[in-house]
C-alpha cells in the first residue's frame, strides 16, 4: 500500500485524562428539543455521484489529482462508473492514484448498514494497496482501511465490513483508495469501480477484533509517556464463507484499563502513563472483547535523549524532534515470517520516541525518496535500553537499493555495523555514530536493528536517527 503522506498529522498527542467522580441525574427531555436527522442514502456512485454536493474529490498529498474520472463508456451493468488511472511511478503530476470522497455538507446516518460494497475490475491483474471509508481528512475518527485488494480483468463485487455501524451516525468521509505500481514495475493501470454504496446485507458474522495483532504485550515505561494503541484489526465472515480482516480507526473500540492511577487511554487509543506502576489495557469493539492486551509497567520518570545540536543544514533526518524528517515508509515493517518485533510510537511531554518490544529484527524504511548519502555519510542514533542481557550482541545493516532506486533489484548493497556489550549502559542513552564506508551510498532506503549470536536483547528506545555530514 502506498503509505500516504497526509497533510495534518497523524498521531495525536493528548494530555493525560484525570480521573473524576460525576454525579449524575435525570433530566426529562423537553418537548421543544429539536433532533436533526442526517441523510441516510446508501448509495455513493451509481452511474454518477450521488449526494456528495460539488467539491467533495481531495486528493492524498503526492498523488495525481486527475487519476479519477467518470467513464461513461464502461460501467457494471449499466453505461458509466468511476475510472481511476494510476499514473507511471515517474509521472511529474503524482506518482500514484489515491484520494478521498468527503461529502460536501452534512454527514450520513450509516447506522443502518453493516457494509461498504461495490463491483470493480482493472485493465490487468492487479493489487490495490488500499480501500476503504471514514476518511475525512479532520480527525479520520472512524477511518477504515482493506489493503491489498486483488482486482481482476472481470468485475467482481467487493465487501468491506463496517466494525461497529452504531458509530457512523454523522459521517462524510464516504470513500478512500490508495493505489501505487509496487506490483506492475512501476507501469500504470487503470480500474474501474461502479454501484459503490453502503447495504445491510445481513450476512456478515463472527466479529473477532484484535489489539496488537492478537498479543499480549509487557511495555516497561515511563511516567509522562503517550503511546498509540496499534495493530489494530477486526476479522469478520463474509457470506461467501471468506474471512475478511479490516484495520478500523481506534475510535471503533472501548479500552479499559486495569488501573486509572497509573495509566489512561481515550477514545483515540492514545495511553498516558500517569505515575508508577502496573497497569493492563484491555479493549472491546461492538460489545464483543478483543483479543490482545498489553501490560504497561511504569518504573517511574525517564530522562530524555540528548538534544541534537549539529546544523540543520548537515543532517538528513529520518526520525528526530529536532530536524525535519523526510518522508518514512514505516519504521516497523513486519518482515514475516520470522520477525516478532513489535513497535510503538510514544511521547513524553511531547517528545517523541521509538519503542521496540519483543524484539529479534527490525527495520526503518524511506524508499520515497531515498537518501543520496554520498554529502551525509555518517550515521547518528540515540538508543536506551532498560535491561542489557549478558549476551549482547547486536547488529545494524545500512542497505542501498542501487541505480534502480528499487529494493531487491539485483543491485543492492549493505553495510553491516556490529557492536558488542561492551559499549552499553543499561537504562541510559547511548549515542551510536559511524561512517558509511560502502562504495554505493547514493540510495540508501532501509536501516535494519538485529540480535545476532543468539542476543536476548527484547526492547529498547530510539531517537534522532539522521545521517549528517561533519
Amino acid at each position: 500500500m502506498k503509505n500516504i503522506k497526509f497533510i495534518y498529522s497523524k498521531i495525536i498527542l493528548l494530555s493525560a485524562l484525570l480521573a473524576f467522580s460525576t454525579v449524575s441525574c435525570e433530566r426529562t427531555i423537553s418537548d421543544e428539543v429539536k433532533f436533526e436527522i442526517n441523510n441516510s442514502t446508501g448509495e455513493i456512485f451509481t452511474d454518477s455521484p450521488i449526494g456528495l454536493g460539488s467539491n467533495f474529490y481531495f486528493p492524498f498529498e503526492g498523488s495525481k489529482a486527475t487519476a479519477w474520472t467518470v467513464d461513461e463508456k464502461e460501467g457494471y451493468e449499466s453505461q458509466a462508473s468511476m475510472r481511476i488511472d494510476v499514473p507511471n511511478v515517474n509521472d511529474p503530476e503524482g506518482n500514484y492514484a489515491g484520494a478521498i470522497f468527503r461529502i460536501d455538507g452534512a454527514g450520513r446516518d450509516l447506522t443502518e448498514y453493516d457494509a461498504l460494497t461495490f463491483w470493480a475490475k482493472a485493465s490487468r491483474g492487479v493489487t490495490i494497496g488500499g480501500m476503504g471509508f471514514g476518511t475525512d481528512f479532520f480527525e479520520d475518527k472512524y477511518q477504515v482501511a482493506l489493503s491489498d485488494l486483488s482486482l481482476s480483468t472481470n468485475w467482481v463485487k467487493y465487501t468491506i465490513p463496517i466494525p461497529d455501524s452504531d458509530k457512523l451516525f454523522d459521517e462524510r468521509g464516504m470513500f478512500w483508495y490508495s493505489a501505487g505500481t509496487q506490483g506492475t514495475g512501476g507501469y500504470g493501470y487503470t480500474f474501474w469501480i461502479d454501484d459503490l454504496q453502503f447495504e445491510k446485507l445481513g450476512t456478515i458474522a463472527q466479529p473477532r477484533p484484535t489489539i496488537f495483532n492478537g498479543e499480549d504485550l509487557t511495555l516497561e515505561t515511563f511516567i509522562g509517556v503517550t503511546a498509540q494503541m496499534s495493530d489494530l484489526k477486526q476479522t469478520f465472515n463474509l457470506g461467501s464463507g471468506l474471512n475478511q480482516t479490516v484495520s478500523p480507526a481506534p475510535s471503533y473500540y472501548d479500552f479499559k484499563s486495569s488501573d486509572r492511577s497509573v495509566a489512561t487511554v481515550n477514545e483515540y487509543g492514545v495511553v498516558n502513563v500517569l505515575s508508577e506502576g502496573t497497569a493492563v489495557i484491555t479493549a472491546s469493539l461492538a460489545n464483543v472483547t478483543a483479543e490482545g492486551s498489553i501490560t504497561i509497567n511504569s518504573v517511574g520518570d525517564f530522562d530524555l535523549a540528548p538534544i541534537p545540536i549539529r546544523n540543520p543544514n548537515n543532517v538528513v533526518s529520518i526520525f528526530s524532534d529536532t530536524y525535519n524528517s523526510i518522508p518514512v515508509d514505516f519504521f516497523n515493517g513486519y518482515w514475516e515470517p520470522y520477525q516478532t518485533t513489535q513497535s510503538t510510537l510514544f511521547a513524553i511531554d511531547g517528545n517523541n520516541m521509538l519503542s521496540y518490544t519483543n524484539f529479534n529484527f527490525v527495520g526503518n524504511q524511506f524508499s520515497n525518496p531515498t537518501v543520496d548519502a554520498s554529502q551525509y555519510s555518517n550515521v547518528h542514533i540515540n538508543m536506551y535500553i532498560p535491561k542489557v542481557p549478558a549476551n549482547m550482541d547486536f547488529l545494524i545493516t545500512i542497505v542501498d537499493f542501487g541505480e534502480d532506486n528499487a529494493q531487491g533489484g539485483g543491485d543492492d548493497s549493505r553495510e553491516q555495523i556490529f557492536f558488542d556489550k561492551a559499549i552499553w549502559v543499561e537504562k541510559d542513552w547511548i549515542t551510536l555514530e559511524f561512517p558509511i564506508t560502502m562504495t554505493n551510498k547514493n540510495n540508501i532506503g532501509q536501516i535494519i536493528y538485529e540480535n545476532i549470536n543468539f542476543s536476548s536483547l527484547e526492547s529498547f528506545y530510539l531517537d534522532n536517527i539522521y545521517f549528517y555530514s561533519e
